[in-house]
Protein backbone atom coordinates (compact mmCIF):
# COMPACT_ATOMS: atom_id res chain seq x y z
CA UNK A 1 0.00 0.00 0.00
CA UNK A 2 0.94 3.66 0.10
CA UNK A 3 3.56 4.69 2.60
CA UNK A 4 2.98 8.34 3.55
CA UNK A 5 4.63 8.15 6.97
CA UNK A 6 8.29 8.22 7.76
CA UNK A 7 10.09 5.00 6.91
CA UNK A 8 12.92 5.98 9.19
CA UNK A 9 11.77 5.05 12.70
CA UNK A 10 14.82 6.11 14.67
CA UNK A 11 17.63 8.56 14.82
CA UNK A 12 21.29 7.90 15.39
CA UNK A 13 24.47 9.86 15.35
CA UNK A 14 27.85 8.74 14.11
CA UNK A 15 30.83 11.01 14.54
CA UNK A 16 31.36 11.60 10.83
CA UNK A 17 27.98 10.66 9.39
CA UNK A 18 24.64 12.33 8.93
CA UNK A 19 22.38 12.76 11.89
CA UNK A 20 19.26 10.89 10.87
CA UNK A 21 16.00 12.12 12.32
CA UNK A 22 12.42 10.99 12.23
CA UNK A 23 11.71 12.90 9.07
CA UNK A 24 9.18 11.89 6.47
CA UNK A 25 10.13 10.45 3.14
CA UNK A 26 8.13 11.18 -0.01
CA UNK A 27 7.60 7.60 -1.18
CA UNK A 28 4.12 7.86 -2.61
CA UNK A 29 2.94 5.05 -4.77
CA UNK A 30 2.84 1.29 -4.42
CA UNK A 31 5.92 -0.15 -2.78
CA UNK A 32 7.14 -3.55 -1.70
CA UNK A 33 8.56 -2.92 1.75
CA UNK A 34 11.37 -5.15 2.98
CA UNK A 35 14.25 -4.76 5.42
CA UNK A 36 17.40 -4.08 3.46
CA UNK A 37 20.06 -2.73 5.81
CA UNK A 38 20.25 -2.53 9.58
CA UNK A 39 22.08 0.47 10.98
CA UNK A 40 23.69 0.53 14.38
CA UNK A 41 24.61 3.81 16.00
CA UNK A 42 23.23 5.34 19.17
CA UNK A 43 20.56 2.66 18.87
CA UNK A 44 19.07 0.09 16.53
CA UNK A 45 17.58 1.43 13.36
CA UNK A 46 15.98 -0.38 10.43
CA UNK A 47 15.92 1.11 6.97
CA UNK A 48 13.00 0.12 4.77
CA UNK A 49 13.25 0.99 1.13
CA UNK A 50 11.43 0.66 -2.16
CA UNK A 51 12.90 0.13 -5.57
CA UNK A 52 12.65 3.83 -6.43
CA UNK A 53 14.55 5.10 -3.41
CA UNK A 54 18.22 4.21 -3.17
CA UNK A 55 20.00 3.95 0.13
CA UNK A 56 22.66 6.40 -0.98
CA UNK A 57 20.03 9.10 -1.35
CA UNK A 58 19.54 8.88 2.40
CA UNK A 59 23.19 8.58 3.53
CA UNK A 60 25.02 10.42 0.80
CA UNK A 61 27.21 12.21 3.33
CA UNK A 62 28.95 8.99 4.36
CA UNK A 63 32.36 9.03 2.72
CA UNK A 64 34.17 5.72 2.62
CA UNK A 65 37.29 5.18 0.55
CA UNK A 66 38.94 1.99 1.79
CA UNK A 67 36.98 -1.27 1.66
CA UNK A 68 38.36 -4.28 3.52
CA UNK A 69 36.72 -7.46 2.25
CA UNK A 70 36.74 -10.79 3.97
CA UNK A 71 37.21 -13.54 1.38
CA UNK A 72 35.77 -16.91 2.41
CA UNK A 73 31.97 -17.04 2.62
CA UNK A 74 31.83 -13.38 1.56
CA UNK A 75 33.29 -13.48 -1.96
CA UNK A 76 34.98 -16.87 -2.29
CA UNK A 77 32.74 -19.95 -2.17
CA UNK A 78 34.69 -21.84 0.47
CA UNK A 79 32.15 -24.66 0.89
CA UNK A 80 32.40 -25.67 -2.77
CA UNK A 81 36.18 -25.29 -2.77
CA UNK A 82 36.56 -27.38 0.37
CA UNK A 83 34.23 -30.12 -0.88
CA UNK A 84 36.14 -30.56 -4.15
CA UNK A 85 39.55 -30.39 -2.49
CA UNK A 86 38.61 -32.87 0.24
CA UNK A 87 37.27 -35.33 -2.31
CA UNK A 88 40.53 -35.30 -4.29
CA UNK A 89 42.67 -35.36 -1.14
CA UNK A 90 40.81 -38.25 0.51
CA UNK A 91 40.79 -40.26 -2.70
CA UNK A 92 44.54 -39.74 -2.89
CA UNK A 93 44.82 -41.09 0.66
CA UNK A 94 42.91 -44.24 -0.28
CA UNK A 95 39.79 -43.36 1.71
CA UNK A 96 36.66 -45.11 0.49
CA UNK A 97 34.12 -43.67 2.96
CA UNK A 98 34.72 -40.13 1.77
CA UNK A 99 31.45 -38.61 2.98
CA UNK A 100 31.92 -40.14 6.43
CA UNK A 101 35.34 -38.51 6.68
CA UNK A 102 33.94 -35.18 5.48
CA UNK A 103 31.13 -35.31 8.01
CA UNK A 104 33.67 -35.52 10.81
CA UNK A 105 36.29 -33.19 9.39
CA UNK A 106 34.17 -30.17 8.42
CA UNK A 107 32.69 -29.37 11.87
CA UNK A 108 35.99 -30.26 13.54
CA UNK A 109 37.86 -27.86 11.27
CA UNK A 110 35.33 -25.07 11.92
CA UNK A 111 35.82 -25.61 15.63
CA UNK A 112 39.59 -25.25 15.29
CA UNK A 113 39.18 -21.96 13.40
CA UNK A 114 36.92 -20.67 16.19
CA UNK A 115 39.59 -21.63 18.72
CA UNK A 116 42.12 -19.72 16.63
CA UNK A 117 39.90 -16.62 16.65
CA UNK A 118 39.67 -16.93 20.44
CA UNK A 119 43.43 -17.26 20.78
CA UNK A 120 43.22 -20.79 22.20
CA UNK A 121 45.44 -22.35 19.51
CA UNK A 122 48.05 -21.12 17.04
CA UNK A 123 47.84 -21.19 13.25
CA UNK A 124 50.62 -23.86 12.96
CA UNK A 125 48.77 -26.02 15.46
CA UNK A 126 45.58 -25.75 13.42
CA UNK A 127 47.27 -26.45 10.10
CA UNK A 128 49.50 -29.29 11.24
CA UNK A 129 47.05 -31.24 13.39
CA UNK A 130 43.64 -31.07 11.74
CA UNK A 131 44.25 -33.95 9.35
CA UNK A 132 46.12 -36.10 11.84
CA UNK A 133 43.09 -35.63 14.13
CA UNK A 134 40.80 -36.62 11.30
CA UNK A 135 42.58 -39.89 10.57
CA UNK A 136 43.14 -40.61 14.27
CA UNK A 137 39.37 -40.47 14.75
CA UNK A 138 39.15 -43.42 12.36
CA UNK A 139 42.03 -45.26 14.02
CA UNK A 140 44.74 -44.32 11.53
CA UNK A 141 47.99 -42.63 12.49
CA UNK A 142 49.36 -40.15 9.95
CA UNK A 143 51.74 -37.18 9.87
CA UNK A 144 49.57 -34.07 10.15
CA UNK A 145 52.13 -31.66 8.71
CA UNK A 146 52.68 -33.87 5.67
CA UNK A 147 48.94 -34.20 5.10
CA UNK A 148 48.56 -30.43 5.38
CA UNK A 149 50.94 -29.88 2.48
CA UNK A 150 49.17 -32.47 0.34
CA UNK A 151 45.74 -30.95 1.03
CA UNK A 152 47.11 -27.49 0.36
CA UNK A 153 47.95 -28.50 -3.20
CA UNK A 154 44.29 -29.33 -3.84
CA UNK A 155 42.54 -26.45 -2.04
CA UNK A 156 44.90 -23.82 -3.50
CA UNK A 157 43.54 -24.61 -6.96
CA UNK A 158 39.94 -23.84 -6.03
CA UNK A 159 38.99 -20.27 -6.90
CA UNK A 160 35.22 -20.51 -6.98
CA UNK A 161 33.37 -17.29 -6.21
CA UNK A 162 29.71 -16.58 -5.51
CA UNK A 163 27.48 -15.44 -8.35
CA UNK A 164 27.62 -11.66 -8.58
CA UNK A 165 30.92 -11.25 -6.70
CA UNK A 166 32.86 -9.92 -9.67
CA UNK A 167 29.99 -7.61 -10.64
CA UNK A 168 29.91 -6.24 -7.09
CA UNK A 169 33.64 -5.51 -7.11
CA UNK A 170 33.39 -4.05 -10.60
CA UNK A 171 30.73 -1.59 -9.42
CA UNK A 172 32.78 -0.62 -6.38
CA UNK A 173 35.93 -0.18 -8.45
CA UNK A 174 34.06 2.04 -10.91
CA UNK A 175 32.94 4.14 -7.93
CA UNK A 176 36.63 4.77 -7.08
CA UNK A 177 36.86 2.68 -3.91
CA UNK A 178 40.18 1.14 -2.95
CA UNK A 179 39.52 -2.57 -2.38
CA UNK A 180 41.61 -4.78 -0.10
CA UNK A 181 41.29 -8.35 1.11
CA UNK A 182 41.43 -9.09 4.84
CA UNK A 183 41.47 -12.83 5.50
CA UNK A 184 42.36 -15.26 8.27
CA UNK A 185 43.32 -17.84 5.69
CA UNK A 186 46.61 -19.63 5.11
CA UNK A 187 48.98 -17.70 2.85
CA UNK A 188 49.77 -20.38 0.27
CA UNK A 189 46.15 -21.47 0.07
CA UNK A 190 44.55 -18.02 -0.19
CA UNK A 191 47.17 -16.80 -2.66
CA UNK A 192 46.55 -19.79 -4.91
CA UNK A 193 42.78 -19.55 -4.68
CA UNK A 194 42.81 -15.88 -5.60
CA UNK A 195 45.01 -16.61 -8.63
CA UNK A 196 42.42 -19.18 -9.75
CA UNK A 197 39.48 -16.80 -9.13
CA UNK A 198 38.00 -14.11 -11.35
CA UNK A 199 38.16 -11.39 -8.68
CA UNK A 200 41.90 -11.01 -8.07
CA UNK A 201 42.34 -7.97 -10.39
CA UNK A 202 39.99 -5.86 -8.27
CA UNK A 203 42.21 -5.94 -5.17
CA UNK A 204 44.98 -3.49 -4.36
CA UNK A 205 46.38 -6.00 -1.89
CA UNK A 206 45.35 -9.10 0.09
CA UNK A 207 46.22 -9.02 3.80
CA UNK A 208 46.55 -12.60 5.07
CA UNK A 209 46.72 -13.29 8.78
CA UNK A 210 49.43 -15.94 8.60
CA UNK A 211 51.77 -13.56 6.80
CA UNK A 212 50.96 -10.69 9.16
CA UNK A 213 51.48 -12.62 12.38
CA UNK A 214 48.08 -11.65 13.74
CA UNK A 215 44.49 -12.36 12.80
CA UNK A 216 40.94 -11.09 12.99
CA UNK A 217 39.40 -10.15 15.40
CA UNK A 218 42.57 -8.70 16.96
CA UNK A 219 42.90 -4.94 16.65
CA UNK A 220 46.57 -5.47 15.80
CA UNK A 221 45.53 -7.09 12.51
CA UNK A 222 43.90 -3.82 11.43
CA UNK A 223 46.71 -1.69 12.84
CA UNK A 224 49.16 -3.54 10.60
CA UNK A 225 46.85 -3.06 7.63
CA UNK A 226 46.72 0.68 8.36
CA UNK A 227 50.51 0.85 8.27
CA UNK A 228 50.59 -0.60 4.76
CA UNK A 229 47.87 1.39 2.99
CA UNK A 230 48.98 4.81 1.69
CA UNK A 231 47.07 7.76 3.23
CA UNK A 232 44.96 5.36 5.29
CA UNK A 233 42.14 6.97 7.25
CA UNK A 234 40.26 4.94 9.84
CA UNK A 235 37.15 7.07 9.46
CA UNK A 236 37.02 6.32 5.72
CA UNK A 237 37.37 2.57 6.11
CA UNK A 238 34.70 -0.12 6.02
CA UNK A 239 35.12 -3.81 6.91
CA UNK A 240 32.82 -6.15 4.95
CA UNK A 241 32.42 -9.79 5.92
CA UNK A 242 30.15 -12.65 6.91
CA UNK A 243 31.64 -13.54 10.32
CA UNK A 244 30.38 -11.79 13.42
CA UNK A 245 33.17 -13.29 15.54
CA UNK A 246 36.00 -12.40 13.15
CA UNK A 247 35.02 -9.59 10.76
CA UNK A 248 32.53 -7.64 12.86
CA UNK A 249 34.26 -8.28 16.18
CA UNK A 250 37.53 -7.21 14.57
CA UNK A 251 35.98 -4.03 13.22
CA UNK A 252 34.50 -3.29 16.65
CA UNK A 253 37.89 -3.83 18.29
CA UNK A 254 39.65 -1.58 15.77
CA UNK A 255 37.04 1.18 15.77
CA UNK A 256 36.01 0.56 12.15
CA UNK A 257 32.60 0.76 10.55
CA UNK A 258 31.43 -2.57 9.17
CA UNK A 259 28.93 -4.35 6.98
CA UNK A 260 27.79 -7.76 8.16
CA UNK A 261 27.18 -9.67 4.94
CA UNK A 262 24.32 -11.92 5.97
CA UNK A 263 22.74 -13.61 2.91
CA UNK A 264 21.20 -16.36 5.07
CA UNK A 265 19.42 -13.71 7.16
CA UNK A 266 20.73 -15.14 10.43
CA UNK A 267 19.87 -13.60 13.80
CA UNK A 268 22.71 -11.74 15.48
CA UNK A 269 22.92 -13.42 18.88
CA UNK A 270 26.45 -12.20 19.53
CA UNK A 271 27.76 -9.19 21.41
CA UNK A 272 29.26 -7.77 18.22
CA UNK A 273 27.32 -5.10 16.37
CA UNK A 274 27.82 -4.18 12.72
CA UNK A 275 27.26 -0.67 11.47
CA UNK A 276 25.18 -2.08 8.64
CA UNK A 277 23.73 -5.47 7.71
CA UNK A 278 23.41 -6.42 4.04
CA UNK A 279 21.45 -9.44 2.90
CA UNK A 280 22.75 -9.39 -0.67
CA UNK A 281 25.41 -7.87 -2.91
CA UNK A 282 22.72 -5.51 -4.19
CA UNK A 283 22.32 -4.16 -0.64
CA UNK A 284 26.05 -3.37 -0.54
CA UNK A 285 25.82 -1.60 -3.88
CA UNK A 286 22.79 0.42 -2.71
CA UNK A 287 24.75 1.55 0.30
CA UNK A 288 28.02 2.44 -1.39
CA UNK A 289 27.38 3.32 -5.03
CA UNK A 290 25.62 6.61 -5.88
Amino acid sequence: GKNEDAVWKCSWIKTRATKLSNESLDTSGEIDQKPALHFWGAGFCSLWYNEATTVTERISTLSYKFLLFDLDHTLLDFDTAEDIALTHFLEEQGVTEIQTYKDYYIPMNKGLWRELEQGKITKPELVNTRFSRLFAHFGIEKDGAELALLYQQHIAQQGQTYAGASELLDSLTAADYEIYGATNGITAIQTGRMVHSDISPYFNHIFISEKMGTQKPEALFYEKIAEQIPDFDLSQTLMIGDSLTADIAGANNAGLDSIWYNPKQLENESLFQPTYTAYSYDDIIRLLVP
